[in-house]
C-alpha cells in the first residue's frame, strides 16, 4: 500500500485511485431550449426505493453541467455492454443526436433506443458537492429492455463487461 493525502499535487494518483473502483455506464439526457442534450456519466447510484429517487454527478467544469443543474427533468440510459458507441459519443459531444435512434419521452427528455434500462425522472434536488453537483431525480418511470444482457461497465478508464465468477 502507498499511502498519500488527497490535494492538487496528487489529484492524478486519487483519480487512479477511484478508477479502482468499477461502475455501470450511464447516458443521462435533457431536454433545453437548444434542442436535446446527452451526457455520459458513471456516477448514477440509487438512493430510495420509497420514494423512487436516484442521484448522479456532473462535474461543475463540464460546458453541459449547467443545462442539467437547471432542467426540470432528464432520462438515465443504462447503457448495455454493446453499446460504448453511445457511451463514447456522449462523452465527447452532448448535442449530436442525429445518428441514434430517440424519442422525445417524459418531460420531451430524449429516449434513447435500446438501452437495458430508462429512468425518467423529475429532478427533486441539486446539491453542491465539491468540484461537482449532485442531481437528484425523482423517478417517475422505468422501462426495461427485458433481456439478460451485459451491462456496460468502466474501470481504469476502459470499457468492458462483468464475468461472474460461479
Amino acid at each position: 500500500m502507498i499511502p498519500f493525502v488527497p490535494n492538487a499535487d496528487t489529484s492524478l494518483q486519487l483519480r487512479r485511485a477511484f478508477g479502482h473502483f468499477g461502475t455501470g455506464v450511464t447516458v443521462i439526457t435533457t431536454q433545453t431550449e437548444h434542442g436535446p442534450l446527452g451526457m455520459t456519466a458513471n456516477s448514477f447510484s440509487s438512493i430510495s426505493l420509497d420514494p423512487a429517487l436516484v442521484l448522479w454527478s456532473p462535474a461543475l467544469s463540464s460546458k453541459r453541467h449547467d443545462a442539467f443543474a437547471t432542467a426540470q427533468s432528464f432520462c438515465i440510459h443504462i447503457l448495455a455492454a454493446d453499446q460504448h458507441h453511445i457511451a463514447q459519443h456522449f462523452a465527447a459531444q452532448g448535442h449530436d443526436f442525429g445518428a441514434l435512434d430517440w424519442a422525445p419521452g417524459l418531460g420531451d427528455a430524449p429516449t434513447l433506443s435500446d438501452c437495458l434500462v430508462t429512468f425518467h425522472c423529475e429532478t427533486h434536488a441539486v446539491h453542491p458537492a465539491g468540484d461537482h453537483s449532485l442531481i437528484i431525480g425523482r423517478v417517475s418511470k422505468v422501462s426495461e429492455r427485458g433481456d439478460a444482457s451485459a451491462g456496460l461497465m468502466f474501470h481504469q478508464g476502459k470499457f468492458g463487461s462483468f464475468q461472474t465468477t460461479d
